[in-house]
């Protein structure tokens, strides 16, 4: 309720012919002022006039006048510049240290607003809270907030990959290789796949990357997955168990524990296996994945460095064991276009910022432009909410909305939800 008045407060959804104090005195905002998440009161520099007299200050709001002095603000000389007192309920009289009743106004927002927003952030049955009114709004202003949405989830994706590079003191090679092998594991593997890149230095591969089988080695040994039982039943297995024994003495590696593979209800073409059968292809003859990477001009440039050449034993096998009678081959176009959103255009993007390069940023934009709509549950699921889109740079917009806004049911702080609570409160006004 309290975070409802912030709201409120912040985007002037009163009704200002109601706007007066407990003590009946008239007031009109100037500023309602910034909103503070930290600690002390919650506007900072707001401007407010009280029966014509100005007063600048701060800003402080409770569901209930008590709660005052059951937060201590009485004892806290950060709260002495509080001008205006906000309330839902007014239950108490709150006073400055000199004894001056701080002056207080009891919310006048409309009285179907709260039952309106506990519907959108309440439903945990609903995956999309305003799923029945979405496909109503403007194209227009849909437009412009999606748009917005892609570009908060590719910053947020270049932050994670300017955050590996400070680890790797400025070392883009080592980012790239941690950052291919986390998209490689496609969401559900994610964790495991960057768990096992971090435990396994670059540098160590390189000294063996004119090996493939040294290189297996280190990446299936390192995964976990060369158990006992599977050398014992596979005579390829046990070769790269012995080839990794020596190469953990020669190194001092460290197996990781248990990294959480998960294979249950996947696809054999999905396995973690195979993916890393592709990371070890990559990785042979040398790992010059970066400077590819930033020259890539198209998305079927792009798909080309996630296709690799695979052994002729991972032609025909998802996992180690019998092999299939269907040749694999190595990656699928729609699984390299994956490979392209999650991994070309975060890493063209974050490349692009720290060299203040905007023609690879944009190339990167263009990219996602390029590529089709992604196929996923949350694009399906907004498709029948009425929102269709054609492209990635739309359809990880969706995905962002999903995962930041609806999943949290952050509705207050969706422009959607905004433009519906508001709505709403201006009806209310007008009638």
């Amino acid at each position: 309720m309290e975070k409802l008045m912030q709201y409120v407060w912040q985007h002037r959804l009163w009704q200002q012919s109601d706007m007066r104090t407990v003590d009946g005195r008239r007031v009109q905002v100037i500023d309602p002022g910034l909103l503070n998440t930290d600690a002390g009161p919650d506007f900072f520099n707001a401007k407010v006039s009280i029966d014509g007299h100005i007063w600048a200050g701060n800003v402080e709001i409770h569901v209930r006048a008590s709660d005052w002095h059951r937060h201590g603000h009485h004892n806290d000389r950060a709260y002495d510049t509080v001008i205006l007192h906000v309330v839902d309920r007014d239950d108490a009289v709150v006073r400055r240290p000199d004894g001056e009743i701080i002056p207080q106004l009891r919310m006048p927002c409309s009285a179907d607003l709260n039952e309106h927003y506990r519907n959108l952030v309440g439903r945990a049955d609903i995956d999309i809270p305003c799923a029945a009114t979405i496909k109503a709004l403007p194209s227009l202003y849909l437009t412009d907030w999606l748009t917005t949405l892609a570009y908060e989830r590719l910053y947020e994706k270049a932050d994670r990959i300017e955050a590996l590079l400070n680890r790797f003191a400025g070392d883009w090679e080592q980012t790239c290789y941690v950052t291919v092998a986390r998209g490689l594991g496609f969401g559900v593997n994610s964790e495991p796949f960057e768990r096992l890149a971090l435990s396994l230095p670059l540098r160590f591969i390189g000294k063996h990357s004119d090996d493939a089988t040294a290189v297996e080695a280190l990446l299936f040994g390192q995964a976990g997955l060369i158990t006992p039982a599977v050398a014992a039943a596979d005579s390829y297995a046990a070769r790269l168990a012995r080839e990794y024994d020596f190469l953990t003495a020669k190194f001092g590696l460290r197996r990781p524990d248990s990294l959480g593979w998960k294979m249950s209800r996947m696809r054999p073409a999905n396995f973690p296996h195979r993916r890393i059968a592709v990371l070890a292809a990559m990785l042979s003859g040398g790992f010059r994945m970066l400077s590819r990477v930033v020259s890539v001009e198209n998305a079927a440039d792009a798909c080309n460095l996630f296709t690799p050449d695979l052994p002729n034993y991972w032609q025909w096998r998802c996992s180690f064991g019998p092999g299939s009678q269907r040749h694999l081959g190595s990656m699928s176009r729609s699984s390299a276009l994956v490979m392209v959103i999650n991994v070309v255009v975060p890493l063209m993007m974050a490349y692009g910022m720290a060299h203040s390069n905007t023609e690879m940023t944009d190339r990167a934009i263009r990219l996602l432009h390029e590529i089709g709509a992604e196929r996923n549950s949350v694009v399906e699921m907004f498709a029948r909410s009425g929102i269709k889109v054609s492209d990635a740079f739309s359809s990880q917009a969706l995905i962002q909305l999903r995962r930041a806004y609806c999943e949290r049911r952050k509705c207050l702080y969706c422009r959607i939800g905004h433009r519906m609570l508001a709505a709403k409160a201006i009806r209310h006004e007008k009638s």
